[in-house]
């Protein structure tokens, strides 16, 4: 594998944690993870990458080694802050190039709506929304976020790495076992008793009271200037959800002026986990185009 680096930053205030591969005068190529993710997850699509990149992967904050907020929830606009930041930081002045994963791909899409000067190209692996169906009202929203704030449960313990390692694989059964060891030593922190569990704020698992919409998620889309490419698992669950939701999908892809669509065949939600070698010889010709 690569060797990767570990580097901190200060970002708003936070602690955050940023893994990189490369040398530094190399392009830069920015991945973003997804819910309940970390930013070591990229490593075996970053194995695959044939160019010389300087890949610079986040922990968000409240995941990995990053910083806790300290908040009652997690919020997409602190993404969109956290994300402005760090481009701020590795690439004062250039566009970047940005691949998200799922959450990660949902934070760039609005980033690339709010600040489309700022993105060269922009690469989103299952991320293509929030779901369509329609929002709870308001007042059973901020109930239900109340009763969340009295919940103090943490993320669930583990035995052991072995435990997660094998907890990771029934989730989902393309993962071999070195992959599945190597996630949950880093997905995983281990306990003052011993146990095992996710490198992540529980807070994170609390609903938002008031949530980004569908509406707000098109309208930032539309504003995206950056060729797309979307990129979908062929046995992703998301992507059935999609498919039995035409209406709803046309107007994502509407949505987005320069796009085009990848499907990886023999992939779930995770492509980066179960196709790393594809998925890097397809991003890397993306962002080869001129």
């Amino acid at each position: 594998m690569k060797p990767s680096q570990s580097h901190f930053v200060t970002v708003r205030a936070l602690k955050y944690h940023c893994r990189t591969w490369g040398e530094p005068g190399a392009p830069r190529l920015f991945l973003l993870h997804g819910f309940q993710d970390v930013s070591a997850s990229w490593q075996f699509m970053v194995a695959a990458l044939r160019q010389d990149w300087l890949v610079v992967a986040p922990d968000w904050r409240g995941y990995g080694l990053t910083q806790w907020s300290g908040a009652d929830s997690y919020w997409f606009p602190d993404y969109l802050g956290d994300l402005d930041a760090l481009l701020d930081h590795y690439s004062p002045g250039q566009p970047a190039n940005l691949v998200g994963h799922s959450m990660g791909g949902n934070v760039g899409g609005l980033y690339a709506g709010v600040c489309p000067e700022r993105v060269r190209r922009f690469v989103n692996i299952e991320g293509f929304g929030i779901g369509s169906r329609r929002q709870d009202p308001a007042p059973r929203r901020y109930a239900r976020w109340l009763a969340e704030l009295r919940d103090e449960s943490g993320q669930r313990a583990y035995d052991s790495f072995e435990e997660f390692a094998a907890r990771l694989q029934a989730e989902n059964p393309r993962l071999t076992d070195e992959r599945a060891r190597f996630l949950a030593q880093h997905w995983g922190k281990q306990e003052d008793d011993g146990s095992v569990s996710r490198r992540a704020d529980p807070a994170h698992k609390r609903s938002n009271p008031v949530p980004t919409t569908t509406d707000d998620l098109l309208a930032c889309w539309r504003e995206v200037t950056a060729p797309v490419l979307w990129i979908e698992g062929a046995k992703s669950g998301l992507a059935a959800r999609l498919a039995r939701d035409p209406e709803g999908y046309d107007a994502r892809r509407a949505a987005i002026d320069d796009l085009r669509i990848e499907r990886i065949e023999d992939a779930g939600h995770n492509v980066h986990h179960d196709q790393p070698e594809r998925l890097a010889q397809v991003i890397e010709s993306f962002l080869a185009t001129a």
